[in-house]
């Protein structure tokens, strides 16, 4: 998981602001007043809790993962890995639900303009996001489920298919989003993991458990 300072209610409410600030109108709109006012304090405050602008955003965009990896560190494994990558998948998608505007930033979908995050730091925030996939892909390949593919690899194309959905869904493609996960996202990580190698048989037995909170 990301490290990241003890939370605080003020301090989520300060990053959630300069989130919502980021995604509706972006870096020009972000400022010490307008970000302290959303939260309902000062800008001393903000400068106590984070030191300078650069550093807000890079917390918000470490918030966004860290709040990713809570969502996955709540997964529970089974004997089933096919149905644990479902878990996966409806793990990431609620924390995309729950946070929308943290998800735009921290992907990158919100234009951070001079605050922006470089790849190297931006790829060991998001660390645990991949490597928990790749850990859910190593067990499916393992117990032969999947082909003897390398997990990072299944791991990119699990994550690029749910970014991709939960990209659409927030900008409004997929109304009501249950819908779009049903008819849409449901069927997609399933040709994905028949794809990759699962029984198609097998593979529709283990997706009954996949987003059955959404359904």
């Amino acid at each position: 998981m990301t490290s990241r300072k003890t939370e605080s209610p003020m301090r989520a409410r300060l990053l959630e602001s300069a989130a919502h600030l980021l995604a509706t109108e972006g870096p020009s709109g972000l400022s010490t007043r307008k970000v302290a006012a959303q939260a309902g304090t000062s800008t001393m405050s903000l400068y106590a809790q984070f030191g300078s602008m650069p550093e807000l955003v890079r917390a918000v965009v470490d918030e966004g993962f860290a709040r990713l990896a809570t969502q996955f560190d709540r997964v529970v494994e089974t004997d089933d890995p096919i149905a644990d990558l479902g878990s996966v998948f409806a793990a990431y998608i609620a924390s995309g639900r729950a946070d929308p505007d943290l998800y735009v930033v921290m992907f990158g979908s919100a234009s951070l303009g001079g605050y922006r995050t470089d790849a190297q730091d931006l790829h060991s925030l998001g660390r645990h996001t991949f490597d928990f996939i790749a850990a859910g892909a190593e067990r499916a390949v393992e117990a032969g489920r999947l082909k003897p593919l390398a997990p990072v690899a299944v791991a990119a194309q699990i994550w690029s298919a749910l970014h991709g959905y939960m990209t659409l869904e927030l900008a409004g493609y997929f109304t009501p989003p249950d819908a779009g996960v049903r008819n849409v996202l449901a069927p997609l990580m399933l040709n994905l993991v028949v794809g990759l190698g699962d029984d198609h048989d097998r593979a529709v037995e283990s997706s009954r458990s996949w987003f059955v909170t959404n359904s």
